[in-house]
């Protein structure tokens, strides 16, 4: 599935997305910084009933979110492979049967679920982004 939206529609496009892929419980999120993975994750969790801050877990690595459902979301940027993802607990939120956004997944991708939901997102514009969603 390909998808192209201006910054102004990632609400439209984040329902979209829940309807289609919300009984899937890990997603992963490839992108260069700045490429909107954490815009479109917020845009994600608010369609979800989010009702806790949402924030990038640059630094805390895995962030857990309170509302209608949790959810995990992890960035890995900072993690140089998949053992350290194993001791910051990583494998812990990808196996707990709650929804997951994984932000940098390459750090640690041999430790991704089969099923799991790639999401590329490329910056096309100052406003405008691409998404291409890969799935099983």
């Amino acid at each position: 599935m390909h998808l192209e939206y201006e910054q102004s529609s990632i609400r439209d496009i984040a329902r979209l997305f829940i309807e289609r892929y919300g009984q899937r419980t890990v997603f992963a999120f490839h992108g260069e910084m700045g490429a909107g993975k954490t815009t479109f994750i917020h845009a994600l969790c608010d369609e979800l009933g989010v009702t806790t801050p949402v924030s990038s877990p640059t630094f805390s690595i895995i962030n857990e979110y309170g509302g209608k459902v949790p959810v995990y979301h992890l960035d890995l940027y900072r993690l140089s492979d998949a053992n350290e993802a194993v001791n910051a607990g990583v494998e812990d939120c990808l196996y707990s049967g709650t929804i997951c956004f994984v932000e940098w997944p390459e750090r640690a991708a041999s430790l991704l679920p089969p099923d799991t939901v790639h999401v590329y997102l490329e910056a096309t514009g100052s406003v405008n982004r691409r998404i291409r969603i890969e799935d099983k």
